[in-house]
């Protein structure tokens, strides 16, 4: 998914929108951890990148998007970037067990 969310629909309130581009993200991200894992692979994990612009976005952990977005709310910005991107992930073995 990348996608620049728009905020300015005068028709629905500005929180509704907030929402609306929350509930869109874990939807794509439980779309996405449903599909069929590729052999010796133990999960899907996500690339992601937030910002204002395309151009401005930078690496954010995925469980961190909502706080972005809250974020959005606070600053009162008309649009934002938001870019996730499945990849294969393998679990590592820790260390002294």
């Amino acid at each position: 998914m990348k996608k620049t969310f728009t905020l300015t629909n005068p028709k629905l309130k500005y929180a509704r929108q907030i929402e609306a581009a929350k509930n869109d993200v874990r939807k794509y991200l439980k779309r996405e951890r449903k599909k069929k894992l590729p052999e010796d692979v133990d999960y899907w994990d996500f690339d992601c990148r937030y910002g204002p612009t395309a151009e401005e976005a930078k690496v954010v952990h995925v469980a961190e998007i909502t706080k972005c977005i809250d974020e959005v709310e606070k600053q009162n910005l008309e649009s934002f970037y938001l870019e996730i991107l499945a990849k294969p992930g393998i679990r590592s073995k820790k260390q002294g067990s």
